[in-house]
């Protein structure tokens, strides 16, 4: 099952550090297979507020996801990231590609 790392930063501060990390993080990604599926898009609000950027980077599974994020690639440009922005980064296993809205019922179950 694919799985995700899903960044929303609320504040970034474009700044050298932050150019490396961004030309560095691909590198990071690919021993793991991870691609970016929304990347510096605006989003259009079309209920409550948002504010921030949304960063959604697919693996494989979640087996994957974690491998990268702890991996020591991704620790060496981690705090290029850190430093410059705040915000919340989480990873979450997606669904198949089957998946209806009422099969989580049977797991709530």
């Amino acid at each position: 099952m694919p799985a995700f790392a899903i960044g929303h930063l609320t504040a970034v501060s474009m700044g050298p550090e932050i150019v490396e990390y961004l030309e560095r993080i691909d590198t990071t990604l690919a021993l793991f297979e991870g691609r970016f599926r929304v990347h510096g898009a605006q989003p259009e609000c079309v209920e409550g507020q948002w504010a921030g950027d949304l960063i959604v980077i697919e693996f494989p599974d979640m087996e994957k996801a974690r491998a990268w994020y702890r991996s020591d690639a991704y620790a060496a440009i981690l705090p290029l990231r850190s430093r410059n922005s705040t915000g919340n980064i989480i990873l979450i296993e997606g669904v198949p590609g089957d998946h209806k809205a009422a099969d989580i019922l049977t797991r709530a179950a």
